[in-house]
This record gives C-alpha cells, structure tokens and sequence, in this order.
C-alpha cells in the first residue's frame, strides 16, 4: 500500500521554523509505505515555498523530490470526472482542484492515509473506497 503527501505537509516539511515540522519529518522519515506525491500538488507546494521561503528553498524541496524514493503520480484522464465531481460537491467548502486530485488520486490508488495539515478539507470528503480518510500527523 502506500500513503499520500499534499502540498501542506510538504510546505511543513520544507520550513523548520513551522511548528508541524518535526513531526511531519520524523513520521516520514519512519513510513513503511510507499510515498506518493501527486503531481498536482506540486505548483502549490512550491509555490508556498517560494513565496514564503524563498527561491533556494524551493530548489531543496524540488532536489529532495529527486533524490528521494518517493514516487510522483501523475492526475490521469480518468480521475477528471472524479475531480469534477468533488470540486462541485464540496465548492461551499472552498475545496479546489488541488485537494479534488489529490482525493481523486488516493482512490484510484487505493490510499487511506494521507500527511496532511488540512484536516477541515480532508475531514470533510467521503471517500469512494473507503469509510474516511486517515489524516497524518
């Protein structure tokens, strides 16, 4: 199995100074699963990290990306329906693309647990294959 990152808890993982940061780091650094990073999540991260941190912190988010064994997944044709859907039903929560694929992602994988500092949008969103989501740390 395996488990996904959204952009938040790479942003946490990225600044030492945020108070999230030791935890994220030591619960990743101890994951049996496989790390998934969808692809989508991606701009958003580094866009927190760039614009927060600067511009060589976003080189170390992205050269810790290469040289890691985490996986990127890509947001497939398939999922945009699932996407939509999400987008649409949860718009009264200001749950956007970024979080619909990162969710539309998780399903199609098979992914319960996702590392995340967003609990209000992850807590909200039932997933198809499962009863709830299991939000980390």
């Amino acid at each position: 199995m395996a488990v996904v990152i959204d952009a938040s808890a790479l942003f946490a993982l990225t600044d030492r100074r945020e108070p999230s940061h030791a935890r994220i780091r030591s619960l990743l650094n101890g994951e049996v699963e496989a790390i998934v990073v969808p692809q989508a999540v991606l701009p958003e991260a580094c866009h927190l990290v760039r614009t927060r941190l600067g511009a060589w912190a976003e080189v170390a988010l992205v050269q810790g990306l290469v040289t890691s064994d985490w996986r990127l997944e890509p947001l497939v044709v398939a999922d945009m329906p699932r996407v939509a859907e999400l987008v649409e039903g949860y718009a009264d929560a200001d749950f956007g693309f970024v979080d619909a694929a990162l969710v539309a992602t998780a399903e199609r994988l098979g992914v319960r647990r996702i590392y995340t500092l967003d609990r209000r949008h992850f807590s909200l969103v039932r997933p198809r294959h499962a009863e709830t989501f299991e939000l980390l740390p």
